[in-house]
């Protein structure tokens, strides 16, 4: 894409801050204003029933606290479900999107094996229409029989053949809920976003959103998935596998345990200087091609401040 560098963060408020997220919120960040570019912040609460009263506030304080700075106001996906609903509509008319009525059970039971990201390949049973007397639960974007990807900045390349790696994937959810795939396109695409730095624990659902944006006409902005942080037992860190909370108080020493994950250099000393000159010497020493090309490596454990 063309024109000025604009990048976000866009966390879960599932739970509290913890590492692994600050990692994300790193690497962003650095990728944007070493570019002189923007950096906008969206809270990703589309999923009503993982939020957690509270969280987005905690999480916007803690930023601020760690000396992030953001352009604009912070959007929530909970007051844009009018856009993805005309998203929908727009695919409707076009003919990629369909009813469909079977269950996780009715899948999972289905010949074919698991997709790419651990779920099952959609075996496609209502792409022909629904059969008499069932009732449509979701709503399916179709897939092409083809690779669709792209080359990740930190990763290499990531392509699937969508048809036989994920099959048919969900937009609008048997509960109501507008499905994550369509919503963080969207709202790139309208907020105009040209790098998405993530963790690579979302790697996987790039190819569903590239044919997506190519299907809603939108660009696609370059990715950099960067390593996610995991326990020793090798699970990402996460609220599921307890991440402990990261303290509006965790300073620099939690900035610069974040560079050195992601393969940064530090400068003498410099987890004691104040929170504006770390971040001006990070700013000016990010380079993405040290981040290490992996999908996790093991988190600092007990080196943050308490």
């Amino acid at each position: 894409m063309s024109g000025r560098y604009r990048g976000r963060f866009a966390p879960s408020p599932s739970g509290p801050l913890h590492f692994g997220s600050l990692v994300a919120a790193v690497g962003s960040y650095l990728d944007a204003r070493a570019a002189g570019g923007e950096w906008l912040l969206r809270i990703e609460d589309v999923d009503t029933p993982r939020n957690v009263a509270g969280a987005a506030d905690d999480i916007l304080r803690v930023l601020a606290a760690l000396g992030f700075e953001w352009d604009g106001v912070p959007v929530f996906q909970s007051q844009r479900h009018a856009r993805y609903r005309e998203a929908l509509d727009q695919l409707r008319r076009q003919g990629d999107l369909y009813p469909c009525a079977c269950s996780r059970r009715e899948i999972a039971d289905s010949r074919l094996g698991p997709s790419v990201d651990g779920g099952h390949v959609y075996p496609g049973t209502c792409r022909g229409g629904l059969a008499p007397g069932r009732a449509a639960r979701a709503w399916r974007l179709r897939v092409p029989d083809a690779v669709v990807g792209c080359v990740d900045r930190v990763q290499g390349e990531i392509a699937h053949n969508l048809a036989r790696e994920v099959g048919d994937f969900v937009l609008l959810r048997a509960d109501g809920q507008f499905a994550y795939q369509l919503a963080v396109v969207v709202d790139d695409a309208d907020a105009g976003i040209t790098d998405v730095v993530r963790g690579a624990d979302l790697l996987d659902s790039t190819p569903r959103q590239l044919w997506l944006q190519q299907r809603l006409g939108v660009a696609a902005p370059r990715y950099a998935h960067l390593p996610v942080a995991t326990n020793a037992a090798g699970e990402k860190l996460s609220k599921q596998t307890l991440a402990p909370a990261l303290p509006a108080s965790a300073g620099v020493p939690a900035l610069a345990a974040a560079l050195r994950f992601l393969g940064q250099p530090l400068p003498a000393g410099g987890e004691r200087w104040p929170l504006a000159e770390f971040w001006a010497w990070a700013v000016a020493h990010w380079e993405i091609a040290a981040v290490p090309r992996r999908r996790g490596i093991r988190g600092p454990g007990q080196c943050l401040p308490p």
